[in-house]
């Protein structure tokens, strides 16, 4: 049955024949250009908004949130514009600048209602040797501009007859160049202002809906790129419901901005729409994976807004095999290393400040003495340091300290096994450090299931992701000879370490 929508623009639906074009075009290099200016493009007014749903007001004048997280202070007007976009509204007549600054800080999220001329995208699809999940592909993007990309494929004259047989244009390739290059090639073969790649294994029911949404993020001129939420493909082996739970495309349930150290800090290239004009010559094509965390972050540096929304979803299909499964992870973990060669300090696998550090450091050796003190300074420091007109300075204080501390040792535990699991097993074998080790380890492996039912069986398949990322991280890492991707970051605080000592006494835990 043809998904071809019947408002679809008549210049879609009356298509010609397809063409097999040849593809071995010149690479140019072209770096991302900048985003325009965000002060020549305040909201228009009339624009429906609505808080982010990572942001929240800690007091009357304080909002915490964000991409990456700040608190901002609010003077009164300011404060009830935003109240009022608090549960969703809409943009009025002088109110433009400050809704962008809101949107580019992430704390404030639009909605356009009208859709993009689905005339105006063109769909790149990299393919090599994949015609048995191709077809179901096409069939869901029935009446668009589809280019087909065969990489090299060892029977090209399959792929060529099934893209002539749904309409799509072919572009080949006489050898393999990786599915960097061949992402590259669509969109040098293409010409539309909006250009949405989908890798051939991922599954849309309604290609043409879900296209036409992610297109509708692109009425604001500083959006570059936009992508759904990826899952698993839900299927009866163990394997395809670990990845229905716990692909390591998902994202999450959360949308957002897409930064380094923010919620969402990539989002993968398996389905990703961009503006022709923010991505200059597209993905780096010496990277074969981790090209689309590469391209988000050149993006991002440029002054583009990457966004990443959750409620529009596609699924991807799990791999076949067990040993392709870990090579997958292990391909992962070693991307890690060589992206750190080019953006330095953002692959540090956690960032923590000293604060938090201190603070779970003593939990953990079992000296709550020092926790409490370095958390009751912490505090006292920040209050200082709020507004003379915060409402209720103490509880927001706590607020960000003493309940951050705690929100952030589930994702630290995490980091901590997903980046260093083999090292941690090692450790267990010594019996002073295996009690502790064992309390990081059950943290960090159980913070999946944060949000997810616990089953058993998935609990095998959720140590051996770890392991194969960490593997693969240190093998990249031995590989491209930095070790920056396995070197944690300590983030700077206005606090000294002298302003965690005792002030009177020999106790640690006198009183102030």
């Amino acid at each position: 049955m043809s998904l071809v929508s019947r408002d679809l623009p008549r210049s879609i639906l009356t298509a010609g024949a397809p063409a097999v074009v040849t593809c071995e075009t010149p690479f140019v290099t072209l770096p991302v250009p900048p985003a325009p200016s965000a002060l020549e493009f305040p909201l228009p007014e009339g624009t429906r908004v609505e808080l982010d749903d990572g942001a929240r007001f800690l007091s009357s004048n304080l909002v915490a949130g964000g991409s990456p997280w700040r608190l901002l202070h609010l003077p009164g007007a300011s404060r009830t514009t935003l109240e009022r976009w608090r549960e969703g509204g809409v943009v009025r007549a002088g109110e433009g600048p400050f809704a962008r600054t809101l949107v580019q800080q992430g704390l404030l999220r639009t909605y356009r209602d009208a859709p993009w001329d689905l005339d105006e995208l063109d769909v790149v699809i990299p393919v090599r040797d994949g015609a048995d999940t191709l077809a179901p592909l096409l069939e869901a993007l029935a009446g668009l501009h589809v280019t087909v990309v065969d990489d090299g494929s060892a029977e090209p004259d399959v792929l060529n007859a099934l893209a002539s047989a749904r309409g799509a244009t072919l572009c080949r390739h006489d050898h393999s160049r990786g599915p960097s290059a061949a992402r590259n090639t669509g969109l040098r073969a293409t010409t539309r202002p909006l250009v949405a790649f989908i890798d051939v294994d991922v599954d849309v029911d309604d290609g043409v809906e879900l296209l036409r949404r992610l297109s509708s993020f692109f009425h604001d001129p500083l959006v570059g790129a936009v992508a759904p939420r990826i899952r698993g493909r839900a299927g009866a082996s163990l394997r395809e419901g670990f990845e229905a739970r716990f692909s390591p495309l998902d994202r999450g349930a959360r949308s957002g901005l897409v930064r380094p150290h923010a919620p969402v800090n990539f989002v993968p290239s398996a389905l990703l729409v961009v503006r022709r004009t923010s991505v200059g010559d597209g993905f780096d094509e010496s990277l074969f994976v981790g090209e689309d965390v590469d391209l988000v972050w050149r993006l991002d540096d440029q002054g583009w807004l990457v966004r990443y929304e959750a409620s529009l979803v596609a699924t991807h299909r799990a791999r076949p095999t067990w040993s392709t499964w870990w090579t997958q992870r292990v391909r992962y973990g070693a991307s890690s290393a060589e992206l750190s060669t080019r953006h330095g300090g953002r692959l540090a696998p956690l960032r923590v400040d000293p604060v938090t550090a201190s603070a779970l450091v003593g939990l953990l050796i079992g000296r709550p003495a020092l926790t409490r003190r370095v958390l009751r300074v912490a505090e006292r420091h920040f209050a200082r340091r709020l507004p003379p007109s915060t409402d209720g300075s103490g509880h927001v204080a706590r607020e960000i300290v003493s309940k951050g501390v705690l929100r952030a040792s589930g994702p630290l535990a995490r980091a901590l096994v997903r980046s260093y699991a083999p090292l941690l097993v090692v450790g267990l074998v010594h019996p002073r450090l295996r009690r502790r080790l064992l309390v990081v380890l059950a943290l960090g492996v159980g913070w999946r299931w944060r949000r997810e039912r616990f089953r058993f069986a998935d609990l095998p398949l959720a140590l051996a992701d770890d392991l194969a990322y960490a593997s693969g991280l240190v093998v990249g890492s031995w590989r491209t000879k930095t070790w920056r991707a396995l070197v944690p970051e300590l983030t700077p605080t206005s606090l000294r370490w002298r302003d965690f000592l005792p002030l009177r006494g020999a106790g640690i835990d006198a009183p102030d």
